[in-house]
């Protein structure tokens, strides 16, 4: 076969090519086909003992061939027969689209044949049109010489407030001209501008008569609530007007949207029973603004609130008893009325609640919103429950809006809180520099008007503020515990200055009653503390935790302040036993026992004073004056003003001791009957000295050392030593090994224990005369 036959596609007759040339992809197939295959047989007949399952081998490869070229043939059949179904498809579209562009060209002739045939209908339509429209003006000929006499009545009857007439002398006036608009708009044909303008001021009147009627209408409605005491007629006039335009908006509408559709009237829709709804809401706005807002600030407030309360029940009865029978069930205007009126304290109330209002005016609000708005004297009436319901208004104030306004209660209330406690605190001050004794209470204890002027202060604002509700009932209280607890922190610094100023005039005869004002500060704060823990109790659980602050401890701040004026106190005994001190334990005392009288006629004197401080501070004070009495008197022991000089001093030092201890028992006596000994007394120490002092025998000394030491494990070798030497007796090997023991035998500090020794301060001995030896140094 030449090159140009196989350019040009055509094989002759009988000519064979061969398949490598047309596909030589089969015969690079074949090579590889056979390379595999004799890749196989290799593996598979690799000894002569294989060759005799040759025969299984072929017949298996000869059924697979088969059924391989079986598939291959099954498959060229399938996809010849769906060509031939293709090639018949597009025969068929072909002869299809050759019928379709001879029917287009023959109907694309015959157009062209009618075009002259319409040209000359066109004059035959504009005449049709011209005779329709002069029909049409033929026929409105009377309505329209009529139009301007029927405005001209129209007027005059909404002038008179006769306003079913004029509505209806307005619906015929509005049916003319929608019926001229239509007949010349015609069925399909558009109206020009021109026409429509010459209709549309040839009926300007109209227009103007529907604005007029209303207005009027509008005025009925906005004095609804007049109308309905004294002659409801005009408003059940306006009601049926607004159903009329009601009805016709809606079957206009009806009609616009059917096949014959014809335009809507200028004007409509009007929508005017939302306009009576809206008229409606506005009358009740202007109700509102009508009560007086003269004096509304100050306590003029409640007052107000008080005017609309009762402003709003008489309009609420009106629209009830009356109103609600001249308009249809659908209108719900109590509901409406209900709703306009709630809105609208809303936004008044929403208005008093950003002024800068004080508590007693926040009070009023909040009383009102919460208690009074939804009480049966208001919202809460049986008759209006129903309807508070279905209409699901909401609050008067929101939630956040309520917060922000309990917290301005609560700020304001704070600061006259902090104002006042400021003034009480400074009479307090100025009654600390009286002349005479403080007031007693029927008990005979000392107290002074700061705790009376801040108890009812405090009880009475959390009771006002549990008249709005707990949750603000627990922030006042949270914020008088705050204020408590800075009044109490600048008491005692008070405290501190009271006494700093009689210590820098200790003769000033303002300090007089220094010591009892001090003891009346002490009743103070237990009155204080018991009116506390009242507020702490009267707290809802359920607030532990809503308060992002630091809570509150007044309890810590009246325990410091109770602790600097106990410490005032015993710096007073202090110092009033002073004089007698250095006289204690001397030679002098051991002779005559003189100044023990005197220290125990102070005693007696201040513990007479204590009596007037309310427990359990009675017992406090009575107690460290106890201990501030052994200490001094031990103290005195430690500077060794008296060392005996025999076995007969010891023994009248030891007696003296004894008696010292007798006495002192019987003014302390009253301890017991209180009930409030403490665990370790202090009293008994002073025995225990005595019996170490009067011992015969020095080497008994390490056994009443050990028993010293057992007692008060906080005596420290500097005592022991000190009251060794008082002895005068002890030898040197007897000290050495009295004070190896205290040293072994020194036991910790039990729980709960008092030191007594710690508070006692061995003075320095002063060393004799020696020379500067090594050991020295």
């Amino acid at each position: 076969m030449s090159a140009g036959d196989q350019k040009n596609g055509g094989d002759k007759p009988g000519d064979t090519v061969p398949v490598a040339e047309v596909w030589p992809e089969v015969e690079r197939a074949e090579r590889l086909a056979r390379g595999a295959a004799l890749k196989w047989a290799s593996g598979v007949f690799c000894r002569p003992e294989h060759l005799e399952r040759l025969s299984q081998y072929r017949k298996r490869e000869s059924q697979r061939t088969a059924s391989i070229h079986t598939r291959l043939k099954s498959m060229v059949q399938s996809y010849l027969e769906g060509v031939g179904w293709g090639l018949e498809q597009l025969q068929e579209a072909r002869t299809g689209l050759k019928e379709v562009s001879h029917a287009l060209k023959k109907a694309g002739l015959e157009s062209n044949q009618n075009a002259e045939g319409v040209k000359s209908l066109e004059r035959l339509r504009d005449v049709s049109v011209n005779h329709r429209q002069l029909l049409a003006a033929v026929s409105n000929l009377p309505r329209l010489y009529s139009v301007r006499s029927m405005v001209l009545e129209t007027e005059r009857l909404v002038e008179s407030r006769r306003l079913l007439e004029a509505h209806a002398r307005l619906m015929d006036l509005e049916r003319w001209q929608d019926d001229i608009l239509w007949q010349l708009h015609g069925a399909g044909s558009t109206l020009s501008t021109e026409d429509h303008e010459l209709v549309a001021k040839y009926f300007s009147g109209v227009g103007q008569l529907v604005d007029a009627l209303g207005k009027e209408l509008w005025a009925v409605v906005s004095s609804a609530l007049a109308l309905a005491r004294q002659n409801p007629t005009p408003f059940v006039s306006a009601v049926r007007i607004v159903e009329r335009e009601e009805a016709l908006d809606q079957a206009l509408l009806e009609e616009r949207g059917g096949s014959n559709s014809r335009p809507l009237p200028p004007g409509r829709p009007r929508c005017w029973r939302a306009c009576f709804f809206q008229v409606l809401e506005e009358a009740v706005a202007a109700r509102f603004r009508s009560v007086s807002y003269l004096h509304t600030r100050g306590p003029g407030l409640a007052g107000h609130l008080s005017a609309l309360q009762h402003a709003t029940m008489a309009d609420l009865a009106t629209v009830r008893h009356l109103l609600e029978h001249c308009v249809p069930p659908h209108y719900r205007l109590t509901g409406a009325y209900l709703r306009a009126s709630h809105h609208c304290l809303q936004t008044h109330l929403a208005q008093v609640s950003s002024w800068d209002l004080e508590s007693g005016e926040i009070f009023a609000v909040l009383n009102w919103v919460l208690h009074i708005y939804n009480s049966p004297d208001m919202m809460g009436h049986p008759e209006l429950v129903t309807q508070l319901e279905k209409e699901e208004l909401g609050p008067l104030i929101s939630s956040d809006g309520l917060e922000q306004l309990q917290n301005k209660y609560v700020q304001s209330v704070r600061k006259s809180v902090s104002e006042w406690m400021h003034k009480a605190l400074q009479v307090e001050l100025q009654d600390w520099q009286r002349d005479q004794e403080p007031d007693t209470d029927h008990e005979g204890f000392y107290q002074t008007s700061l705790p009376t002027i801040i108890t009812q202060m405090l009880e009475e604002n959390a009771r006002v503020a549990l008249m709005i509700g707990e949750s603000l009932r627990d922030q006042t209280i949270q914020m008088g515990l705050y204020e408590m607890e800075n009044l109490l922190n600048r008491f005692r610094e008070a405290l501190v200055e009271f006494g700093k100023e009689h210590r820098r005039y200790p003769s000033n005869n303002k300090n007089k009653f220094y010591l009892h004002y001090l003891l009346a500060s002490i009743s103070n704060c237990i009155i204080l503390k018991k009116s506390t823990e009242s507020l702490q109790q009267q707290q809802s659980s359920r607030s532990a935790g809503q308060f992002s602050r630091t809570p509150p401890n007044p309890l810590a701040a009246l325990d410091r302040a109770v602790r600097r004026a106990c410490r005032l106190v015993m710096d007073q005994l202090l110092l009033d036993l002073q004089p007698f001190l250095p006289g204690l334990l001397t030679r002098p005392w051991l002779v005559q026992g003189d100044p023990t009288p005197k220290l125990c006629h102070v005693l007696e004197r201040h513990l007479e004073l204590y009596g007037r401080v309310r427990p359990p501070c009675r017992q406090r004070l009575q107690e460290e004056a106890q201990w501030l009495m052994v200490v001094e008197y031990v103290r005195a022991l430690m500077q060794k003003r008296l060392v005996c000089r025999g076995a007969e001093d010891r023994r009248q030092l030891a007696q003296q001791m004894v008696q010292d201890d007798q006495l002192f028992r019987e003014i302390f006596h009253g301890l017991e009957g209180d009930g409030s000994v403490p665990e370790v007394n202090p009293l008994a120490l002073l025995p225990i000295l005595a019996d170490f002092i009067r011992v015969k025998d020095p080497s008994m000394l390490t056994l009443e050392v050990s028993g010293l030491a057992a007692k008060y494990p906080d005596i420290s070798e500097e005592h022991v030593s000190v009251l060794l030497d008082i002895r005068g007796d002890v030898s040197r090997d007897i000290r050495g090994a009295v004070l190896d023991l205290l040293e072994q035998s020194a036991p910790p500090l039990p729980a709960g224990y008092r030191p007594i020794f710690t508070d006692i301060l061995v003075p320095p001995s002063t060393m004799a005369f020696c020379l500067p030896t090594a050991k020295c140094a």
